[in-house]
């Protein structure tokens, strides 16, 4: 039987997208999940925090040393984290080939415009 990744949570999705562009620190994180959410995801310090030590514990991420900005702790994807987070694009990327054979997409308050 193969195994199933589980469903990532969407604070954890949206840190990993913002970090596939590059590391960052956590506010610098914040920033970039609210962009990618065109403002319709706003991260709070406890779930930003709370997510990242879950993902560091896990080896989705890692902490790196940043030579320019010392101060803060900046983070990077592992291999593992962009497996995980390829999946999710896949699993994303299934349901809104669904919904468009199903042609549930432009049907009252369903239209994303895709």
């Amino acid at each position: 039987m193969d195994y199933k990744q589980e469903p990532l949570t969407p604070a954890v999705f949206y840190i990993l997208l913002a970090l596939s562009i590059k590391e960052r620190h956590g506010y610098d994180i914040m920033k970039q999940v609210e962009a990618d959410s065109h403002g319709q995801v706003k991260m709070g310090p406890g779930t930003l925090y709370g997510s990242i030590k879950r993902m560091l514990d896990v080896g989705l991420i890692v902490e790196v040393d940043n030579i320019k900005d010392s101060r803060r702790k900046f983070y990077s994807l592992t291999k593992k984290g962009q497996k995980y987070l390829s999946a999710e694009i896949k699993r994303y990327s299934e349901v809104v080939n669904l919904a468009k054979n199903r042609k549930l997409l432009g049907v009252g308050n369903l239209d994303f415009g895709v």
